[in-house]
């Protein structure tokens, strides 16, 4: 099995096409990215000025509770732009692709690059937010803050951002994959080890079955794959809102 350097399956590799690769996680993305479509598809059908549907009112609960998100963190105004959008979809891709894992597949969160992409975009947005509120001098003049001598400090904090932001999120979910396939390992071989001491074909037989690892890895997996998905994601979106609207009100 062939691996990028990010450690995803390689599916297709074509040297040809100056090293084109289709790795797990692009496909699994774009995997995430139809669902998404066709649930918000299906849910947004046929609206109604009154809703009686169940997919409608569970589609304004959800966009209800981005936009009292978004306002209780960068403020009302916010709440009437294309930020709204834009962490309701962060939040949905994200925790989508985490998830993807409870059905088998490889999650694309596990993948630096998939969080690094994320975390540079966010940056972008961050830059752009502070060089419109301050213009671009202003923006430049902020590296010297509060003296002249911090300047390559500054400049390191800023870089540090996307940085902190993609590895916070892809240790999170890649450790616990990890330390469920450990765990998983672990008690798979405790059980052929403890089962073998069995007599006769018994033991030959049961030796083979991961007794133990039974039930300890699901609850784990619960843990890591469920409630850290959903968790990291919120993590990931509080924390983009919170630096583009210091972007936008530095003195607040």
């Amino acid at each position: 099995m062939d691996l990028d350097i990010t450690g995803a399956r390689i599916l297709i590799s074509i040297p040809e096409f100056g090293g084109f690769m289709l790795t797990e996680t692009v496909v699994v993305t774009w995997g995430v990215m139809l669902v998404l479509i066709l649930a918000v598809r299906f849910m947004t059908k046929n609206l109604e000025v009154h809703p009686t549907k169940k997919r409608q009112i569970i589609a304004e609960y959800l966009v209800g509770a981005v936009q009292n998100l978004v306002g209780s963190n960068m403020g009302e105004k916010y709440t009437q732009t294309w930020y709204l959008p834009f962490i309701g979809a962060m939040f949905a891709l994200s925790a989508g692709c985490s998830l993807s894992s409870l059905v088998g597949c490889y999650a694309p969160t596990s993948d630096l690059s998939t969080v690094l992409s994320w975390a540079l975009l966010v940056f972008v947005l961050i830059t752009y937010t502070k060089i419109r509120t301050n213009g671009i001098l202003g923006y430049l003049k902020s590296y010297t803050d509060p003296i002249f001598i911090m300047t390559p400090f500054n400049i390191i904090g800023e870089i540090a951002t996307p940085i902190s932001m993609a590895f916070r999120h892809f240790g999170n979910i890649a450790s616990g994959s990890v330390i469920t396939a450990l765990i998983y390992g672990g008690l798979s071989a405790l059980s052929g080890l403890v089962l073998g001491l069995l007599p006769g074909a018994l033991g030959d037989t049961l030796s083979h079955i991961p007794i133990f690892a039974a039930g300890i890895p699901a609850v784990l997996s619960l843990y890591f794959d469920f409630f850290s998905s959903v968790l990291q994601a919120f993590i990931f979106c509080m924390l983009t809102m919170m630096y583009i609207a210091g972007a936008a009100d530095p003195g607040e």
